[in-house]
């Protein structure tokens, strides 16, 4: 098994590109069941959680090819040979769910296994299933899938979500581009990620507005037609790469980075000492002077602080002059990274969904293991950062959310390398 060597190697300096969104692509990509016409999507991020979801469309009988060394997804489902996404594929990702409404809507049928992915907590489906339930979907669990029918097709309704679930808007919003009527969406949520959807379901001939907002109305049209969309910048990778400079010192420029995607974290930085300005090509980040202060932070759902940059975000206050209290309240079990900063020298203290961190003077290198994909990363920033040598293994996590992350790191000057396992 694969692990990564980092040394502690002072400050960086230079440029990282940043790749497509990956949780945008994931979406976007059962798009192409909502149409007979082919889908081609740009900008696309190299990941290992693309190709699941690429084999999972091909299980289908969908299309994929990738192209122009992956940038390029193409994929038709014109010809699809069934509305079933088995375990087998479903349980190695938790995106694979999101081929549920697109089916539904055009076929009238789907049998979609419970999801996978990370283990951050349960993420159930009843969001989902509330919501398509609310376009006249009947669904019943049976075995550890979902079999869902609308047998006259789905209608257009008003649905209220409980909770602003991102993939349950996904779906919904998916589902309702075919159905009869107009569906109002209320408390949905307004990542950048579902923006870009509905870009992309636009540009395919379906009627929505007020994407960004907490209420999305969509026109069902009869069809849907191909065509070809950009993937939008991944904030998630972009606020991780932001944090190499600010834990490391020194200055790196964050190229197709885009203030608004990560403004409630850049505030934060901003706070703790960190200049983040927006250049012609991106955006440029640097320590202020000296040592980084301790900021308290609570993750929301955008615009407020991203779950997905809490771990790295951890990191960061590890070494940061004062306590600083992070306050998890999207998922829970998403700490298990701090036990393994602990290795390191940090002083973390865990309480349900709370950690305190009392910034050290100095992490100090040691072998630690990666728990989930964001925990994996946040490891690399520590070690980074720390004294000596940081061996993470586990770096499987690694490959599902981060393209060439020893290239790019390599790029502005960190001392990390990856050690193929036997």
């Amino acid at each position: 098994m694969d692990s990564i060597l980092v040394t502690g190697n002072g400050p960086l300096n230079g440029q990282i590109p940043i790749a497509g969104a990956k949780n945008a692509c994931l979406t976007l990509m059962p798009a192409t069941l909502l149409s007979e016409e082919p889908l081609t999507l740009t900008n696309a991020p190299r990941l290992s959680d693309i190709k699941t979801m690429t084999a999972l469309l091909q299980s289908l009988g969908a299309e994929v090819s990738s192209l122009q060394d992956g940038q390029v997804i193409a994929m038709s489902s014109h010809n699809l040979t069934s509305q079933t996404a088995d375990y087998d594929i479903v349980r190695k990702m938790r995106a694979s769910n999101l081929v549920l409404g697109p089916l539904l809507a055009r076929f009238g049928q789907a049998v979609v296994s419970l999801p996978g992915g990370c283990a951050i907590g349960a993420r159930p489906m009843d969001l989902h299933v509330e919501g398509l339930e609310a376009l006249g979907a009947e669904i019943e669990l049976k075995d550890g899938y979902l079999h869902a029918r609308a047998p006259g097709g789905l209608k257009g309704a008003v649905h209220e979500m409980r909770f602003a679930s991102v993939g349950a808007t996904e779906n919904i919003v998916m589902a309702a581009t075919l159905a009869k009527g107009t569906t109002v969406l209320k408390n949905a949520a307004r990542e950048p990620e579902i923006v870009d959807l509905v870009e992309c379901l636009r540009k395919m001939g379906a009627q929505i507005s007020g994407e960004g907002s907490s209420t999305i109305e969509i026109q069902g049209v009869d069809r849907l037609h191909g065509a070809t969309h950009q993937v939008v910048t991944d904030r998630i990778e972009l606020g991780t790469y932001m944090l190499a400079p600010a834990i490391c010192g020194g200055e790196v420029e964050l190229l197709g980075g885009r203030m608004a995607l990560v403004e409630s974290f850049a505030a934060k930085l901003d706070a703790a000492g960190v200049s983040v300005a927006e250049t012609q090509n991106g955006l440029k980040v640097a320590r202020k002077n000296g040592r980084v202060q301790a900021v308290d932070v609570v993750t929301e759902p955008f615009p407020g602080f991203p779950t997905d940059l809490q771990a790295q975000m951890m990191a960061l206050m590890c070494t940061a002059e004062g306590t600083s209290v992070l306050e998890e309240r999207i998922f829970e079990n998403r700490f298990m990274h701090a036990p393994e900063l602990v290795r390191m020298g940090a002083n973390i203290e865990v309480h349900g969904g709370t950690a305190t961190v009392t910034g050290v003077e100095a992490l100090k290198g040691a072998p630690v293991m990666a728990t989930d994909l964001r925990a994996s990363v946040s490891l690399i920033l520590a070690g980074l950062a720390a004294e000596g040598e940081t061996t993470v293994s586990r770096v499987y996590h690694l490959d599902r959310g981060y393209e060439h992350v020893v290239r790019k790191l390599e790029g502005v000057g960190a001392k990390i390398e990856r050690i193929k396992g036997e």
